[in-house]
């Protein structure tokens, strides 16, 4: 037996709203429930709560430019680049990477939930965080063209059953109303974890783990990640941009390691 509901009960509005809500419904629901803090536990009505937003999140560091990597403050003021010694001895073949803070206690449990436990809420709040810093530093003709994450291999996306940097990119892309692409950048090679290897080894195991699938000559192309640690991978990816005609590579990395 089936039955029908109608358009004008209050079952029927409810689904028609739903409808009409889309895939904005979990993020309304989240908005307008209460949630609990994702550092603390305590309740809040966003993924941090005030007390931690304040305490944590809303960092005020001098970084490099180019690395993000935290600068002395006594660099402030000293050189209008802001570029640290490495980049400037050696510059990446990225030309600009925005990070929101250090990839440190209590913010480094964000970036291992998201990744990990699937606590997908903390890329949207990640995303929207990224979109904050990207108006205050970049200028209009700055503005990237195309948003793509860091591919995950095949393998480990099965696994995992998402990319948290496309987690990332996707609210990223519409709230700077500006075009994603999740395969603008395939992964051709499976390698080896890269938290288990020092610098050399992790540049050698990423050099050659990617190709771009898509035209990218003339773009600028802004490559999202959930953190950045030495940034050999974000290096990799900028490669092959550049080979294949990007104008230029932008990284956006939720949390940066403070050292290289």
């Amino acid at each position: 037996m089936q039955f029908q509901v109608s358009a004008f009960s209050p079952c029927g509005r409810v689904a028609k709203l739903a409808t009409r809500l889309g895939s904005s419904w979990p993020r309304l629901v989240h908005a307008v429930l209460p949630n609990l803090c994702a550092l603390c536990g305590n309740l809040s009505q966003s993924a941090l709560c005030r007390g931690c937003d304040e305490a944590y999140a809303n960092e005020s560091r001098l970084r490099c430019l180019v690395c993000a990597v935290p600068l002395p403050s006594s660099r402030r003021g000293r050189n209008a680049g802001y570029r640290c010694a490495d980049c400037v001895a050696t510059a990446p073949p990225f030309d600009a990477t925005l990070a929101l803070a250090d990839y440190r206690a209590p913010l480094d449990s964000l970036a291992v939930g998201l990744k990990f436990r699937a606590r997908l809420l903390l890329a949207d709040e990640f995303a929207q965080r990224l979109a904050r810093l990207a108006g205050d530093s970049l200028s209009a003709s700055e503005w990237p063209d195309v948003i793509a994450p860091v591919p995950l291999a095949a393998k480990r996306l099965v696994e995992r059953g998402y990319n948290q940097a496309w987690q990332i990119a996707k609210p990223l892309a519409r709230t700077l109303r500006v075009r994603s692409d999740a395969t603008l950048v395939a992964r051709v090679i499976e390698t080896a974890p890269q938290s288990r290897l020092d610098l050399d080894a992790r540049r050698q195991n990423v050099g050659r783990a990617f190709e771009v699938a898509a035209p990218v000559r003339g773009l600028h192309v802004a490559v999202v990640d959930d953190v950045m640690t030495t940034g050999a991978t974000l290096e990799a990816l900028a490669h092959v941009l550049k080979a294949a005609g990007a104008r230029r590579v932008t990284n956006f990395v939720a949390l940066r390691t403070p050292k290289n």
